[in-house]
């Protein structure tokens, strides 16, 4: 593990360009629920498949209960980031780390510091009157229940990219820009198996991959190191 940790801070020490392609497994350690583990939201019961209620169409066919599920799992109002957000945070501060591409909603990242952030899948923090498009923030869709509407009586919708809706073209080309110019990329909490947000990773070019996860990926083979470990625990050993 040592030596592991000395060859990452040796990369990062020397790359003129690093980012990071983060996913679910960057925000469990401050208590937020994967999907595909086996405590994951995918294997707890509810009357819908979890996969179905965040979608595009259970959000317009069922609204009421899209929110009950989005309130209780996917806002987090007492959350904090944890020892991976604040690292990251660090070494873009201290000019070792260009880019976060993330795919999580949650916005840790930006809390813990982090400054230049893609978030593909979008934030909970966002949402936004379908009929006049003003903005609304987390708290007010957990205090409008069970359906929040705007003063104009337009249905308020969460800027998050639900099931069988596609990603932000001008975030996803950021993300493209950032990972084709980039010479380190480490990659951290993620399966690698959600697309097309995992696809991206086909454009970096660079000099090294890392990958930080916990359990074995099909990526493992494509990585230059590879770390089944606690993304918190290994960033931690990093200095910006």
């Amino acid at each position: 593990m040592d030596e592991k940790i000395a060859t990452l801070q040796k990369w990062i020490d020397e790359s003129e360009n690093t980012v990071f392609f983060g996913g679910a497994g960057v925000s469990t350690e401050s208590g937020i629920p994967d999907f595909r583990s086996v405590d994951g939201l995918y294997s707890q019961k509810y009357d819908y498949p979890p996969e179905e209620i965040i979608s595009h169409e259970f959000f317009y066919a069922k609204t009421e209960e899209f929110y009950r599920f989005y309130r209780d799992k996917l806002l987090a109002p007492d959350v904090k980031p944890n020892k991976a957000h604040l690292k990251l945070a660090e070494l873009e501060a201290a000019g070792k780390l260009n880019a976060v591409i993330t795919q999580n909603i949650d916005g840790l990242h930006q809390m813990a510091g982090s400054k230049k952030v893609f978030e593909l899948h979008g934030a909970v923090s966002r949402n936004f009157c379908l009929e006049c498009g003003k903005r609304f923030d987390a708290e007010y869709i957990m205090e409008h229940t069970p359906v929040p509407k705007c003063s104009c009586g337009g249905l308020i919708k969460p800027d998050v990219v639900l099931y069988n809706e596609g990603l932000d073209d001008n975030i996803v080309s950021g993300a493209i820009k950032a990972l084709s110019e980039a010479s380190l990329l480490i990659v951290g909490g993620t399966s690698l198996v959600v697309y097309p947000a995992a696809g991206l990773l086909r454009y970096f070019k660079g000099s090294h991959i890392v990958l930080i996860n916990k359990s074995a990926t099909a990526f493992d083979k494509n990585c230059d190191l590879v770390f089944n470990d606690s993304i918190g625990a290994v960033l931690d050993c990093i200095k910006a």
